[in-house]
């Protein structure tokens, strides 16, 4: 009963009056009534008033039926507030059988907040039946947790086969992170099996870096065949470089041949730059006829901004 009559509070009379506006403004007629609305005389409408427990009831002016209706539907309204644990409730009103339903429906409303692991559980409302639900609901949750590694996790409360498939988990998310190569890895965690598989992923990441030619390469790692490929890569994409006047070119590691390619691609873009005026041209690499070009495309700008 003391647990009861704790959900009662000062709230009440506050909530009463928010209550008073949300109906007094649904019950509010409009300025004008549409034809097709009945006039409510002020005797019907202070019953109306009466019988929803608004501010503004006048019980002096209702006959003797309607204060039995008002006074039914208080008490109605008043279990209502106390079943559904509402402020409102007063058990001080509440008839025994009525009593008894509220504490059913207390108890349900306490029994579902501790399964679901609600702080507002309040254990000692539990009987021996639901403290074992809300035990074994406890038990599952962090079951839950510690299979997916969650922090909050209590493993002395695992059983001994709870305890072996947790740990099988753990061992999976290892491996997992081990194999995408993560700093979270734990390699003394790992069995020889997947120790290899770990080091197979390790050489495969460190061939890809190499053959894109990333800093993060271990050319140490790499097998006879495989510092081959990688340098025929880079070969070819030096050429590339190089041929596009790419900033990462290395002319030292072409050989004649396309160090000579590499020139004349330069030169042809040299040529267009000073055709075009650009201030990326050098004109120290420019020829006689090329200097020619160069003094023939500037004239012609000159004359088209003339012109304009």
């Amino acid at each position: 009963m003391t647990g009861i009559l704790r959900e009662t509070n000062d709230m009440r009379v506050m909530t009463g009056y928010l209550m008073a506006l949300f109906f007094g403004l649904r019950l509010a007629a409009p300025a004008h009534p549409l034809p097709s609305q009945k006039t409510v005389t002020p005797e019907r409408s202070n019953v109306i008033t009466c019988l929803r427990g608004l501010p503004g009831c006048d019980i002096s002016s209702l006959n003797p039926d309607e204060l039995n209706q008002v006074s039914e539907a208080a008490k109605k309204r008043n279990l209502d507030y106390c079943l559904n644990g509402s402020t409102f409730c007063d058990p001080t009103r509440l008839a025994p059988a009525e009593l008894r339903s509220m504490e059913a429906a207390q108890r349900r409303r306490n029994l579902d907040r501790c399964l679901l692991g609600s702080a507002a559980c309040l254990p000692s409302l539990l009987n021996n039946e639901d403290a074992a639900q809300v035990q074994a609901a406890s038990l599952r949750r962090n079951y839950d947790r510690c299979l997916n590694g969650a922090p909050n996790c209590d493993p002395t409360r695992l059983t001994p086969g709870e305890a072996g498939a947790v740990e099988k988990a753990a061992a999976r998310r290892n491996l997992d992170k081990c194999l995408s190569g993560s700093p979270t890895c734990d390699p003394t965690r790992l069995s020889p099996n997947d120790a290899a598989s770990v080091r197979m992923a390790l050489l495969r990441r460190n061939r890809g870096y190499c053959l894109e030619g990333l800093s993060n390469c271990d050319v140490l790692l790499l097998t006879s065949s495989e510092l081959r490929v990688v340098r025929e890569q880079y070969q070819r994409q030096n050429i590339v470089n190089c041929k596009s006047a790419l900033a990462n070119c290395n002319p030292s590691d072409l050989n004649q041949a396309d160090l000579n390619t590499a020139r004349s691609a330069f030169r042809r873009r040299n040529v267009e730059a000073c055709k075009g005026g650009l201030a990326t041209c050098d004109p120290s690499g420019l020829n006689g006829p090329e200097i020619a070009a160069v003094a023939a495309a500037s004239r012609q700008r000159a004359a088209r901004r003339k012109e304009q």
